[in-house]
């Protein structure tokens, strides 16, 4: 039987997780690791500000 749903979306999503967890070896406190991965995988658009001439 074959559906035409996938779990790659998920498998991306999990695989960036533990990318995050790698890069987080270190940390002190895990609410530090729980922010990255919200900054990471959040959604967030964050822009920077711009410099004004």
């Amino acid at each position: 039987m074959e559906l035409d749903y996938s779990n790659a979306s998920l498998e991306a999503f999990n695989n960036r997780i533990k990318v995050t967890i790698r890069m987080a070896y270190g940390f002190h406190h895990v609410t530090n690791l729980m922010a990255l991965i919200m900054l990471r995988c959040g959604g967030l658009n964050i822009r920077l500000p711009q410099p004004t001439n």
